[in-house]
Formats: C-alpha cells, sequence, structure tokens
C-alpha cells in the first residue's frame, strides 16, 4: 500500500486509477478541457484515471487504485479582529520566514516580471541578502516589460539577463513542450519554454511568485457583487471561444444532454462543497482548489524540467493564514503594496505594469486626466510601428500562430487527418476559419486547444503502436 498527503495547493500533479471503470477517452471531460483550459476538479484524458485532489490524504493499493481518501484541510473563512497594521506584521514575518526557509539554502532564480507577486520575493530576498540571479522577457516587437524587471533587479542588486521571445519557437520545442506537461495545458502560456537552454546554465533553484494575485486580491470586482456565486465562477473560468468548440466536440461525439447543463451541474457540486458564505473567499478556495493545481501548477513542469522550484504563495502556512485574514485587507492588494513601501520604499517607486506609467506610491493618479499623456503617447508609437509594418505583440500566440511560416506549421496538425476523424472536419475548420476572419484574439484560445489535442492524439497513438509491436 502507498500513503500519499497532497500539499493543500500541490506543485505536481499526481495519478491514481478508478477500479472498475473502463479505460475509454474521458470525452465529457476532454469538452470541459478546451472549454476552460484546464481539466476539472479529479478529470484526466481516460475515465479511469484520476488526479489526486488539493489537501487530502490517500491510500492507493499496489495497483494504484485508492483504497482509501480523507481530507485533512477545508478551505475556510474565518477572520480574525485584527487591524491592517498587524495583518502587515504577521505577513511580512510569514512571507520573510518562508522566503528563508525555502530560497536560502541555494542560490535564487528570480523571474522577475513589472507586476507585484515577483516584486514581493525581490523584497523579500534582497532584505535576507540571498544570492539572486533574476532574468525576465518581453516580446518581440512588444511591451518592453523587461525595463521594469532590469529597474527592480539594479534597486535589489541581483543579476539580471533579459531575453526576448522570439516568433515561431513553439515549432521546434513542442515534442518536448508535450513531454514536459503531458499534453494537460495549452502551449502558448508558458513562454519559458523558449529560453529553456539558456535558463539550464543558470546556477540555483528558482523562487516562484504564481498564486500571489489570488490570494492577496479580492475573489470578486465590484460588478459581480449581485450575482450568484455559481455565475461569478462561470464568467471567471469559461472562455466564450472554448465554449464554441466544446459544443462542437460535444455534438460530434454524440455526448448525452446539453454540454454547457453539464458543466453548470459539475461546477454547482464542487462549489457546494466548499463551506465558505463569504463570496469573494469561496471563489478564491475555489480558484485554490480546482484552477491553481490544473493549471498554473502544470506550467510549473517547464520550471521544474531545468531547477526545483520553491513558491512561497503556494507554501501551507500561507494558506492557512489566508482563510483568518478579513476580506477588507485582502482586497486591491493592498498587503503586498504595503510590505514593498515599507520594507523597500525605493522598489515602491519603480513602475507597476499594470498601472503604467504609475508606481506603488502614485498608481491612484491613473485615471483621466492625469493618465492621458502617457496614453495618447503610447497609442502614437504602436500606431506608428504598425504604419511601418510591425505589429505590436502583446501576447504569445501572435508569435507562434501568426504569419505565413507559423499557420504552415500549425495546419499540419490541426489538419492531420487522422485527427480530423477524431473531432471531426468541419470542428476543426469552423475554429480554424474564425481565427483567420479577424477574430484571431477571440479564437486562439481554442485553436491552441485543438493543437494540444492534435499532440496528444499522435503521441497516444504512437503508444498504441508500439504496444502492438
Amino acid at each position: 500500500m502507498n500513503h500519499i498527503q497532497t500539499p493543500i495547493i500541490p506543485i505536481t500533479q499526481q495519478f491514481a486509477r478508478r477500479k472498475g471503470v473502463s479505460h475509454d477517452i474521458h470525452k465529457e471531460a476532454l469538452c470541459v478541457y478546451v472549454a476552460l483550459g484546464f481539466f476539472l476538479g479529479e478529470d484526466a484524458f481516460y475515465k479511469d484515471e484520476c488526479v489526486l485532489q488539493p489537501g487530502k490524504q490517500y491510500t492507493l493499493d499496489e495497483n494504484n487504485h485508492i483504497l482509501k481518501e480523507d481530507t485533512y484541510f477545508n478551505w475556510h473563512y474565518s477572520p480574525r479582529s485584527i487591524s491592517l497594521k498587524s495583518a502587515l506584521e504577521e505577513y511580512t514575518d510569514l512571507f520573510e520566514d518562508i522566503i528563508k526557509t525555502q530560497s536560502l539554502k541555494a542560490p535564487v532564480i528570480l523571474p522577475l516580471s513589472g507586476g507585484l507577486d515577483s516584486r514581493t520575493q525581490a523584497v523579500a530576498l534582497s532584505h535576507l541578502k540571498a544570492d539572486v540571479t533574476s532574468y525576465s522577457y518581453s516580446f518581440t516587437n512588444g511591451f518592453n516589460e523587461h525595463n521594469i524587471a532590469e529597474d527592480i533587479a539594479k534597486v535589489c542588486g541581483f543579476r539580471f539577463q533579459a531575453f526576448k521571445i522570439p516568433e515561431g519557437y513553439l515549432w521546434k520545442n513542442i515534442n518536448e513542450l508535450s513531454r514536459i506537461n503531458n499534453c494537460y495545458t495549452n502551449f502558448t502560456p508558458p513562454r519559458q519554454m523558449a529560453v529553456l537552454s539558456q535558463l539550464k546554465q543558470m546556477q540555483g533553484e528558482f523562487s516562484l511568485g504564481h498564486w500571489g494575485d489570488v490570494l492577496f486580491d479580492s475573489g470578486i470586482k465590484q460588478n459581480e457583487a449581485s450575482l450568484s456565486v455559481l455565475d461569478i465562477v462561470y464568467k471567471k473560468i469559461v472562455k466564450p471561444s472554448g465554449l464554441v468548440l466544446a459544443k462542437l466536440l460535444w455534438k460530434q461525439w454524440g455526448l448525452h444532454g446539453d454540454f454547457e447543463a453539464y458543466l453548470k451541474a459539475r461546477l454547482k457540486v464542487l462549489l457546494n462543497g466548499i463551506d465558505i458564505d463569504n463570496t469573494s473567499a469561496k471563489i478564491r478556495a475555489f480558484k485554490s482548489l480546482y484552477w491553481a493545481p490544473r493549471w498554473t501548477s502544470v506550467n510549473l513542469s517547464v520550471f521544474q524540467e531545468v531547477h526545483p522550484v520553491n513558491l512561497p504563495y503556494y507554501d501551507d502556512r500561507m494558506c492557512r493564514f489566508i482563510c483568518e485574514l478579513p476580506e477588507k485587507h485582502l482586497a486591491n492588494r493592498q498587503l503586498q503594496i504595503a510590505y514593498i513601501k515599507q520594507r523597500n520604499p525605493e522598489l515602491a517607486k519603480v513602475m507597476w505594469q499594470a498601472q503604467k506609467p504609475f508606481n506603488l506610491c502614485n498608481y491612484q493618479n491613473n485615471t483621466a486626466p492625469r493618465n492621458l499623456p502617457y496614453r495618447i503617447t503610447n497609442k502614437m508609437k504602436r500606431t506608428l510601428g504598425e504604419v511601418m509594418g510591425r505589429k505590436f505583440i502583446q501576447r504569445n500566440w501572435e508569435l507562434q500562430f501568426l504569419g505565413k511560416t507559423n499557420d504552415e506549421a500549425l495546419r499540419e496538425y490541426v489538419f492531420d487527418e487522422g485527427f480530423l476523424e477524431f473531432v471531426g472536419p468541419d470542428t476543426v475548420q469552423q475554429i480554424y476559419s474564425s481565427f483567420k476572419s479577424k477574430a484571431s484574439v477571440t479564437y486562439a484560445h481554442p485553436l491552441d486547444m485543438l493543437l494540444v489535442l492534435s499532440v496528444w492524439r499522435k503521441g497516444e497513438l504512437n503508444e498504441m503502436l508500439k504496444e502492438d509491436l
């Protein structure tokens, strides 16, 4: 027998098998997968496979079947009567203790962005005098995010390296990427795949800031307050064009009932299993249970391919701490902002990418008319670039899917004869045509999911052929 305890937010997926269930492709799960971009709950590619869930203790037999399952942690909302000042003190002590425990035993490799999560890590690592090599990347012909990251590195005294994400890198790396993530998430988000060889040359362990933005902010927006929890979650996780593809596959495969009804019923069951009345806290718990492990964590596998990873915001102690903080202290990233301003005031003055060109000290000024000069200048630069034939790149898929060479490579996968038999030629043609007819921003997601399914299907067929031989 094998005893396994999963973390509150698992870094890696662990699999078990369902006893007495056929090894058929789980087509209902695949429809959910393409609609969301991640598998939901225990779902996997086959019906007899399941992924172990967060915060549980399992007993498995010698064939990896689940014999016993117990929950040792339930997300909850038990806010203490605590001031923002006291909450900041506790956050500071806890965060820096986690960083110290995780990241001072080896040199640190720190990916830096223009946001807040990696900046909080930079503050803590600088304060603790860690040995840090930092880096960042920007898209070719895109916003120079690495400039903000380099300014952060300079303030902290870190070594720094800037990378440019090139056009079409995906096609020479797609087989390796599918091996790394096992096709459990789409292929264009993990842009670190483009610089994997360079990351391998660095020495140390990654410190990654994933999930800080979810834990340390409100789970809902002001305009969502009147909606039901189910409606809010559905709106947050379902991609409209992914829903189009899911419905096409549901019909192509002749599945019973209506896809949206199926998905909403699944979500309702999962939400009912979270015993939290506060809407914001409940949605944060849902994301941490079902989004973080099945999407965010899967993409961590690319980092894990080259060096060990540490994630301070994934730490069990941080999750427990969040459950005891009043929502009013978590909203609007105020604890992270206050931490940076208090511990490293100079770092707070570096531009905040989400509030360009303002920083943590004056981002409240990012309203008209104060922000108009920057917005007008930025718009003029982008327009001039487009007039000169330089498309402004904002998303990784634009570098991988657009242009003749990329299109030819993409078509080899999604219009593969065997794949068309699996998903239906009309399904592929509708998604591809929608993408090409000036709706690329909307339909990049389902096209990416078709690419993933094509690579997965080809790999599965190759494995079956090897077994037959």
